[in-house]
């Protein structure tokens, strides 16, 4: 098994329990570089608590996270600052223009040269026609492009990305996806995703994880996995997963 150093992210047997429940549930997985890992699962089975804690918004109960061999826990600042993340229901501020948000979180993240970074992101993510447009009146889809260009403002080797095509219509959300292979293509940063749209999932992922109930219960290539447990289809395998996960635990 690869060692911490030599992966984006490493997680081993993270837990998260409330009042006694386990919302995760001692899992394990490593994204690597260049590597798009989409997490997926029904509603409440673990996915976005796993990404607050990669995040450090949430503290794990028990478990380790190291992000580019660095141990969240010990040297969160420096963990972090490798680390981006980009979220539908987590919309930049919409009182402020795009070139305001971007010099915001700019400074937050300590970005050098902020001028020269926020000029080169409005070019790649085609948003220079806005840059004085407050994007709280942007459309769905151009607020997806802002949140991707925060995203990238430090250059992150780790990019979280929960649901970041919902509700974009097909041509928005090709250019995204497009965007996002761009990002894990070049350099050697890895995409953390999660998406209950199957055929983006199978477009894009490299490796996908199945999570039920807090634990991580398949793990594998998209275009394989449903052939390997008896199902025609990506999507009719995560219906499985959702209704009947017991079908599917390996001894």
């Amino acid at each position: 098994m690869a060692t911490a150093s030599s992966t984006v992210l490493s997680v081993r047997e993270l837990s998260k329990s409330y009042a006694g429940n386990s919302a995760v549930d001692h899992i394990s997985f490593e994204v690597g570089p260049n590597e798009i890992v989409g997490l997926l699962g029904p509603n409440g089975a673990g996915k976005t608590t796993t990404i607050n804690m990669v995040l450090g918004v949430l503290e794990p109960t028990s478990g380790a996270i190291h992000i580019q061999g660095v141990d969240l826990a010990r040297e969160r600042s420096r963990a972090l600052e490798q680390t981006n993340f980009a979220a539908v229901y987590a919309p930049l501020p919409g009182n402020l223009t795009v070139v305001q948000n971007l010099r915001y979180f700019g400074l937050i993240y300590g970005v050098k040269n902020i001028s020269e970074r926020i000029e080169s992101l409005l070019q790649e993510f085609d948003l220079q026609r806005f840059r004085d447009t407050k994007s709280g009146v942007l459309s769905s889809g151009e607020q997806t492009r802002v949140a991707l260009a925060k995203a990238m403002l430090n250059q992150p080797r780790l990019l979280l990305l929960d649901e970041p095509t919902a509700s974009l219509d097909p041509a928005t959300a090709k250019d995204i996806r497009a965007r996002i292979r761009d990002f894990a293509a070049k350099g050697s940063g890895g995409v953390l995703w999660t998406s209950h749209n199957m055929y983006e999932v199978e477009e894009v992922c490299h490796r996908v994880l199945f999570m039920s109930h807090g634990k991580v219960l398949l793990q594998g290539d998209p275009r394989k996995l449903p052939q390997e447990h008896g199902k025609a289809t990506l999507e009719e395998l995560f219906i499985t997963v959702a209704r009947e996960p017991l079908t599917l635990e390996t001894p």
